[in-house]
């Protein structure tokens, strides 16, 4: 199946896919997937306009007639995995494991969401005044715009949408304009749920997508109609995203980098650390936000951690992500590789010994980008090491005493996922407690990268404290209102206070 056989079977027209002049390339080969015409600022404020008419009636249906919607939407996720998972693989450049992976991870958050619909509960409150009943309840904030990467780019719209959408908000998504056609067919998708939901009950501009550069993101920060803007990119950006939707007293959603830190501990059972080491370090091609990025080796076990690291490595299949059995795809593009090699000398200048992170350029597609995972070996965590570079380098380093490898873990200004490998129980325990990791995500015995819908995601420091998924991540979506009923005839005032009047 072809990219038009794809996006035809996705509910796309590829004949309107060809007439513009942005083109969206796959990072396989370079070659060109489609040509889209970019929106400008006009229709990036009618999207907005039109999404925020939804909402004043989108507010109004009830949370679990919301939720049927998103199980539909689930429904055609179901249908259509296959093509939307090859879909993320030939845009995104991941293996088609992982584009399947993402789709999947579409679907349990439909199912989380379509429960949460029955589930947004509020507080009964007991009132100190005689005759009235407090409580709190939770109402739909407002239209929300949902600002995404190219390395996920469908499973981070979806923690966001599935649960604004019975949450009683609309979306206005801004793709990375890197991977615009896998939003161009949730949208689709999405118009087929609505088709069977009954068109005539879903307000037009439910989703908005708008495809675009910087210039359209900062359009979508600054627009008052957004009361949440919820942003999945670098923490540069992140920094210049917060003050501007907090200067207009929206809030913001922030998940911006992780330099994700793992421990091997003395007592680590090496084989499973391993397999999940250079999964977590070398998946992706090292392009989550959650790629294991740091290795913290207890001296004992360095050099045999080390050596068993580049024998994986070199045995790690390189080439076209549809090709069964192959692990690493390619880089997104030349400027994600010239990153690489500048991080890589930084890290020879301080002294490291780095195996790997060349070009490949056998048995691999001809227009893609792909290198070898790194491994580099460093004598303290550097500045290039507390840096981070969204590729596949993974730093390894050395600590003797535990509360050293904390230090080294802690010792960045990200903080997204972390993860020690022990079989010692009050190291694992120290590792979770208010003592340990600062991360947002802390695993044990399992790798950084990827996480559960049923957890909330994010992460503290530089990542930007944001939260989106699982858990109680649905009351950013939503207005909190406290509320006081009097259903008796005096009106005694709180704190004992006294104002009678004639």
């Amino acid at each position: 199946m072809d990219a038009q056989d794809i996006l035809t079977a996705l509910g796309l027209e590829p004949s309107h896919l060809g007439t513009g002049d942005h083109a969206v390339t796959s990072p396989i080969d370079g070659s060109v997937l489609a040509r889209l015409s970019l929106a400008g600022p006009e229709d990036t404020d009618a999207a907005v306009e039109r999404a925020h008419a939804a909402f004043l009636k989108w507010r109004t249906v009830p949370p679990p007639r919301r939720g049927d919607l998103v199980r539909l939407l689930g429904e055609e996720l179901r249908a259509n995995k296959g093509a939307l998972g090859r879909l993320v693989s030939m845009e995104a450049g991941k293996i088609l494991s992982e584009g399947l992976g993402e789709v999947q991870e579409m679907i349990d958050i439909c199912d989380f969401a379509v429960g949460l619909s029955r589930q947004l509960y509020g507080l009964t409150i007991a009132s100190e005044r005689p005759g009235h009943r407090m409580s709190e309840t939770w109402h739909p904030l407002g239209a929300v715009g949902v600002i995404t990467a190219f390395n996920f780019p469908v499973a981070v719209w979806s923690w966001n949408t599935c649960v604004a959408l019975v949450c009683g908000d609309p979306v206005v998504w801004k793709p990375s304009e890197k991977t615009p056609l896998t939003a161009l067919a949730c949208q689709a998708l999405l118009r087929r749920a609505v088709q069977r939901f009954g068109a005539a009950d879903v307000p037009d501009g439910l989703l908005e997508v708008v495809i675009g550069g910087p210039d359209v993101g900062e359009r979508l920060v600054d627009s008052p109609l957004l009361p949440l803007i919820s942003v999945t990119g670098s923490i540069p950006m992140g920094k210049k995203v917060a003050p501007r939707v907090a200067a207009r007293m929206g809030r913001s959603i922030l998940e911006l980098g992780g330099n994700n830190g793992a421990i091997v501990a003395p007592s680590a059972d090496l084989d499973l650390a391993l397999r999940s080491i250079v999964f977590a370090a070398a998946g992706t091609c090292g392009q989550r936000c959650t790629t294991l990025r740091r290795l913290i080796v207890h001296e004992d076990i360095h050099a045999e951690v080390v050596e068993r690291l580049h024998r994986a490595y070199r045995s790690l299949p390189v080439g076209n992500t549809l090709d069964a059995g192959t692990l690493v795809g390619p880089l997104y593009d030349e400027s994600a590789f010239e990153r690489m090699q500048a991080a890589l000398e930084r890290a020879r200048a301080d002294g490291g010994t780095v195996t790997g992170g060349e070009r490949v350029t056998e048995g691999v597609p001809e227009g893609g980008v792909y290198v070898r995972p790194a491994v580099a070996e460093m004598p303290d965590q550097t500045e290039i090491v507390r840096q981070e570079t969204f590729a596949p380098i993974l730093y390894v380093l050395k600590y003797r005493e535990f509360d050293q490898a904390l230090a080294l873990h802690n010792g960045v200004p990200q903080g997204l996922s972390s993860a020690i490998y022990t079989t010692d129980l009050r190291e694992s325990e120290l590792f979770l407690s208010a003592a340990g990791s600062d991360a947002g995500i802390a695993n044990v015995n399992i790798g950084p990268s990827g996480a559960e819908i049923g957890g909330a995601f994010g992460g503290e420091k530089e990542t930007g404290g944001g939260r989106e998924s699982g858990s109680d991540a649905w009351k950013a979506y939503m207005r909190r209102q406290t509320q006081t009923v009097n259903y008796g005839r005096e009106l005694p005032l709180a704190q004992g206070v006294k104002f009678d009047i004639d």
